[in-house]
């Protein structure tokens, strides 16, 4: 049986060798980082030294644990190591990349420190129980420090995030004031993380029910719009409300958002999901305009409601969209131009969804016929009836005609008389 306190003197002895190689220690457990973990130490010189410091302080509480016989439960977490995983997480370094600092340096001076017990002590007894001993102590510390230090970090990183994001949020607001259009271009970059200079596409995507962490959905549909339509780099991606958001996807020069890139998104998406798109934009006044694009027909899709599609662009519906600010107007104006037309019920919905798209098609019977999958005289017909409803002759008010079916048609019964 080996004698405990002649254990702990050994052990005193060895430690007390240590700390007089306290520094010369340090330069190779950062040396060992450089070669297995070199982002931490592929930095700027304040990481770098902040890094030294909280391994040359672990070494010093360690080895002050080992003389002094200091209850590893007891120890907190050097200032300098502290500080250290504070900064990494402001950094977005992964907390695995510091479990694994740690895990690193525990081998390290447990390597050393069994060196120093083989080359000091030859009885094979007390070398068993001397590094069965630094071992359980060593284990020990390292889990304390480790667990306090991954909540630091943990903490560090919420605030981070919510200080970042409030200052991202903020910026993006000062860049679509009136007055927006930084004077300092990089700087606005650095703070919202994505690049101005560029080519952008707006979007706002929102969920129209309830649904489970709904952010991560939307964001999630964002990033798959860009991957679809080739996009470089990643979009930004702005919350608005717990089911709301605004978005901008950075395009490559050349690519384009069609509408199949849209479709087939929305097509594998929460059916709650929407989403409204502005026109392609370059640079600051770039995004502030295909921002407002977009926002001005996600009005009107929740104008529309229920009617609205799913996917609704600003090349599609720009022109209907703007006529939507004020909907009672509008209701009157729809009113005026289709006359008995603009009823809502089943029978003038059918004359006015047939008359739509006989316009649209350059006033051709036959190429109705073929959209509407019906019979070309039937679309004669219905063209027929729907005309006798208008208050005047279609060729006196064609284009007036034409918006109004079309409003009809993007917002229902939020234009449409009573029947």
């Amino acid at each position: 049986m080996v004698d405990e306190e002649i254990v702990s003197d050994r052990i005193r002895q060895i430690a007390a060798t240590l700390a007089d190689r306290a520094a010369e220690l340090t330069g190779e457990l950062v040396q060992l980082y450089a070669a297995d973990l070199p982002q931490l130490v592929n930095d700027d010189e304040r990481m770098v030294s902040l890094l030294s410091a909280s391994v040359y302080q672990n070494i010093e509480t360690a080895l002050q644990i080992f003389r002094h016989g200091i209850d590893p439960a007891t120890v907190e977490p050097p200032a300098a190591a502290m500080e250290y995983a504070r900064r990494l997480a402001q950094r977005g370094t992964p907390v695995f990349d510091l479990i694994r600092a740690y895990d690193l340096g525990q081998a390290a001076m447990l390597d050393f420190g069994f060196q120093e017990c083989i080359r000091l002590v030859d009885d094979a007894a007390l070398l068993g129980a001397m590094m069965r001993r630094l071992l359980k102590v060593a284990y020990e510390f390292i889990t304390r420090v480790v667990r306090q230090l991954v909540g630091v970090y943990q903490d560090e990183r919420d605030k981070w995030m919510v200080n970042r994001s409030a200052a991202r949020v903020a910026k993006v607001l000062d860049l679509l004031s009136e007055n927006g259009g930084p004077s300092d271009v990089d700087a606005a970059e650095a703070v919202i993380g994505y690049r101005l200079r560029g080519t952008h596409v707006g979007m706002v995507v929102w969920h129209a029910s309830e649904a489970h962490d709904v952010l991560s959905l939307l964001e999630s549909v964002a990033g798959a719009v860009l991957e679809r339509a080739g996009g470089q780099g990643r979009p930004l991606f702005v919350p608005r409300d717990e089911a709301g958001a605004w978005a901008w996807l950075p395009l490559a020069p050349g690519a384009s958002i069609r509408r199949e890139h849209l479709d087939a998104v929305l097509a594998e998406a929460d059916p709650g999901v929407r989403v409204t798109v502005g026109d392609p934009g370059t640079g600051v006044a770039g995004f502030r305009d295909t921002h407002q694009q977009a926002r001005r027909v996600h009005a009107l899709a929740l104008a529309a409601g229920e009617h609205a599609d799913r996917v609704l662009t600003f090349r599609e519906v720009g022109t209907v969209a703007l006529m939507t600010t004020d909907l009672n107007a509008a209701r009157l104006w729809v009113a005026s131009t289709l006359g008995p037309l603009s009823a809502d019920d089943e029978n003038c919905a059918r004359l006015r969804d047939t008359l739509r798209v006989f316009l649209a098609s350059g006033g051709s019977y036959t190429a109705a016929a073929a959209e509407l999958t019906m019979h070309k005289n039937s679309v004669q017909y219905r063209v027929r009836k729907a005309q006798e409803l208008l208050p005047r002759e279609l060729a006196e008010s064609r284009l007036d005609v034409e918006l109004a079916l079309n409003l009809s048609h993007r917002l229902g019964a939020a234009v449409l008389s009573a029947a």
